[in-house]
């Protein structure tokens, strides 16, 4: 991998991003989610939630923990989530299987909250979030190219902060946009590449 062509070929002779692997479950994510485009509701509020989470810390630190957060916040179902008070919280802060930051977990509930009303608002976080889909964007050829933030997540993070989000600064919204398939930033040469435009023209904008 070179800034040139900052890609890696796994064992199994497939070509990728350079971040991915060598571990299996963190192949999985590479090749069968990430980029991928999302609408569910419940999805999306994890991604966002667990990007949040994923602040100072790497990313497979998050994924690793994953199936535990799950089990912590009621498979993220935002109204489940919303209804968690200052027992889940201390509950949830001696849990080693999760990332153990009060902060964070408070944010998670209080975001679930203003996702109800996000969705009161705007009809689902779906329709809410697809519409901030950037047009016309270059395909990414080399890791400059991969941008920390951007327009549009500032917008996303600005928007998000003066409705009551907390843990959505721009970087983990461009995060999200990543996660949630808003962009394909699977660098030009990876085998995922082509396979996720192709089903981000076929998705359907909520």
């Amino acid at each position: 991998m070179t800034e040139k062509h900052p890609l890696i070929t796994g064992e199994d002779g497939k070509t990728r991003c350079f971040w991915a692997g060598p571990q299996e479950d963190y192949l999985i994510y590479h090749d069968e989610e990430w980029g991928n485009p999302v609408k569910s509701d419940t999805r999306l509020f994890e991604k966002i939630c667990l990007e949040g989470f994923q602040s100072g810390l790497s990313w497979y630190t998050i994924l690793s923990k994953r199936e535990n957060f799950r089990e912590a916040f009621h498979g993220f179902d935002i109204e489940k989530v919303a209804g968690m008070g200052d027992a889940d919280i201390e509950k949830q802060v001696l849990n080693a299987g999760i990332i153990r930051h009060r902060g964070k977990i408070k944010s998670t509930i209080n975001n679930a909250k203003r996702a109800i009303e996000l969705i009161e608002e705007k009809g689902s976080l779906a329709s809410h979030f697809w519409s901030y889909e950037p047009k016309n964007r270059a395909t990414i050829k080399s890791i400059s190219d991969v941008p920390a933030t951007t327009d549009v997540s500032t917008a996303i993070s600005k928007d998000l902060k003066k409705r009551g989000w907390s843990f959505v600064g721009p970087t983990t919204a461009y995060a999200f946009m990543q996660a949630m398939g808003m962009v394909n930033d699977h660098i030009e040469g990876c085998y995922c590449h082509a396979r996720i435009e192709k089903a981000r023209a076929e998705f359907v904008r909520p």
